[in-house]
């Protein structure tokens, strides 16, 4: 039991440590315990999904309910979550039972972790470590996000992400493979690639050509 309550403080603990890295406008231990509704969805998480997996009737599924209401983030108590996961602002979060967070994972408001049918068994994504997914992104059914990836700003992704990739759009495309590790977690989700605009920077570059083209053949 000792061992237990040991391990218990020491995840909260860096739950904790996880907001202070990663949000500037932490001041506090005690403001962070506090304030940060992240902090605490993920806290009654993680004693839903205790209770859920040592098979308690109910009590689970209350606690989820009891954490949407008071902090407007929707995490299935079946959902595994690992060490270090960080909600930044938080409303409207979803995370769908069968999903898998691995380690130092951000996420921010209005994300959705979902599923894409009424399939039975893994049917919510799997998210390694180190992944940033940006406000208001759907990650749907049982694909992977692999490590270090970043998802942008209102993407949504229903295919697996390789590691150390960037994906925008609606369907999220892979845009960039940096084929390096990000350390440390690399927040700038503003930073991120726009393939369409690339696409026209293109169209207008080979249109200035054709006009120079054009009028060369014209002066002639």
């Amino acid at each position: 039991m000792a061992n237990l309550l040991q391990r218990a403080f020491q995840v909260l603990g860096e739950d904790v440590e996880a907001v202070k890295d990663r949000d500037p406008a932490a001041t506090s231990t005690l403001e962070i315990m506090l304030t940060y509704p992240g902090l605490h969805a993920l806290w009654m998480h993680r004693i839903a999904n205790y209770l859920h997996r040592m098979g308690v009737p109910g009590v689970p599924r209350a606690l989820s309910m009891l954490a949407r209401l008071v902090t407007g983030i929707e995490i299935h108590q079946g959902a595994t979550i690992g060490r270090g996961f960080f909600i930044d602002h938080g409303m409207g979060v979803v995370i769908g039972e069968t999903t898998e967070i691995g380690d130092n994972v951000t996420l921010f408001q209005g994300v959705t972790l979902g599923g894409t049918g009424k399939e039975k068994g893994k049917r919510h994504p799997t998210i390694e470590d180190n992944v940033v997914i940006a406000a208001g992104a759907s990650v749907l059914g049982a694909i992977t996000v692999g490590k270090n990836a970043r998802v942008g700003a209102g993407a949504v992704v229903i295919q697996d992400v390789p590691e150390n990739c960037t994906v925008v759009g609606v369907p999220g495309r892979v845009t960039v493979c940096s084929g390096e590790r990000i350390s440390p977690i690399d927040l700038h989700h503003e930073n991120l690639p726009d393939p369409v605009l690339d696409m026209f920077n293109v169209i207008e570059r080979r249109l200035d050509r054709l006009e120079q083209r054009l009028s060369g053949q014209k002066d002639d």
